[in-house]
């Protein structure tokens, strides 16, 4: 059987967690954000900011300990042994699993935008589509991933920026709308824009230096949050919640304040940045299938081909990410899915660095993201 090629520097392993985190989310979900909270929404987007830091800096201090590809069975099994571990691995490929159904379903969503017809077929097809580029190698993959992260984070900036000018303090009042449980289903549904930072630590066997696991993580978070709550604040100041709530893509819709017939640009750049989140994904996803499947001696899925890549695991990753969307594209329910399915093995990678640091800081932060991962862990099914 071949092996893993150690191919992947810093800067790969931050556009990998950079596009994997940066993709569908924050195209669509200020949308639907702002239609269930209104301006309050913007509080969720501090809130889940603050919990997913916690579990990044739980998971970077973790894995430096125990830097294997596949990062969370090697974590969890030095604490809650192979059992409980195998549970937890499973269920963090599920939500992988829906993760790529639900960027499919968001690209889908900014097709619809631009007048196309057919869908679903263009969804199954990315799938696919960079099923086979991974199948194809790590280089051409990461290669892709660093284009498509650059061409979609710094317009991303450059529109926050373009949009402050526009803000009107009106559109944050009244800040909050709703009621407690539209407030945590705000926070749900974001939560799944901050979800694959992860991936930075997923492929430490293809990593040349394994200390850039723990660098990357923090640069992907911060790089995130910051784009994050600049856009959403410019975005919520300068067309304000009813506005957002109505578009189907909002960022192409904040755009054409900007520039009469940027909208159209602006829904490309969507295209491009949650195909970046998808081929993320799927390195992600078919790395831990792999990983759990060689610690269990499964036939064949474990296999490394010529390429350096698991190809078994990625068809497999592939297909089922794609015949989910034969039973829903519908974005909300798959993104809900794979949040809640996501929080459990967050909660964990929480858990397993309380118990492994003696050091007081380090325990304090893994309390916090502990108990507020656990918090919208619980509201989820209220």
């Amino acid at each position: 059987m071949s092996q893993y090629r150690k191919s992947l520097g810093l800067w790969e392993l931050i556009s990998f967690g950079v596009g994997g985190t940066i993709g569908s989310g924050i195209f669509v979900v200020p949308a639907i954000a702002a239609g269930i909270a209104g301006p309050g929404s913007l509080l969720a987007w501090f809130l889940v900011a603050l919990s997913a830091t916690c579990v990044m800096l739980c998971l970077a201090w973790a894995s430096s300990k125990h830097p294997s590809t596949g990062a969370f069975y090697s974590i969890y099994a030095s604490v809650f042994g192979k059992r409980l571990s195998t549970s937890i691995v499973v269920l963090y490929l599920i939500s992988a699993v829906f993760g790529i159904a639900t960027i499919a379903a968001g690209i889908g969503q900014y097709f619809s935008y631009m007048g196309y017809s057919n869908i679903l077929g263009i969804e199954i097809g990315v799938i696919v589509f960079f099923g086979a580029v991974n199948i194809n190698g790590l280089r051409p993959s990461s290669n892709i991933e660093i284009v498509l992260t650059f061409l979609k984070t710094i317009p991303l900036v450059i529109l926050a920026f373009l949009l402050v000018p526009h803000i009107s303090l009106e559109n944050f009042t009244p800040f909050f709308t709703g009621n407690t449980n539209d407030f945590l289903r705000t926070v749900i549904i974001v939560y799944w824009c901050f979800t694959g930072f992860e991936i930075s630590a997923i492929p430490a066997d293809e990593t040349k230096n394994k200390n850039d696991i723990h660098r990357s993580l923090i640069s992907v978070m911060l790089i995130v949050t910051f784009v994050y709550l600049f856009l959403n604040i410019s975005l919520m100041g300068s067309l304000g919640s009813p506005v957002i709530a109505s578009s189907p893509a909002p960022l192409a819709k904040a755009a054409s304040v900007v520039f009469q017939a940027s909208g159209d640009i602006m829904a490309f750049l969507g295209i491009i940045a949650m195909m970046s989140a998808l081929n993320a994904y799927l390195l992600a996803t078919s790395r831990v299938l792999q990983n759990i499947s060689f610690k269990h001696h499964l036939p064949l899925v474990p296999d490394i081909g010529k390429n350096g890549t698991p190809h078994v695991a990625i068809i497999i990753s592939t297909i089922t990410g794609a015949s989910l969307l034969l039973f829903s594209n519908h974005f909300e329910q798959l993104a809900t899915i794979s949040v809640i399915t996501t929080l459990l093995p967050y909660l964990f990678i929480c858990a397993s660095a309380l118990k492994m640091f003696d050091s007081l800081k380090i325990r304090i932060v893994s309390a916090i993201g502990l108990l507020s991962t656990m918090v919208i862990l619980v509201a989820s099914f209220f």
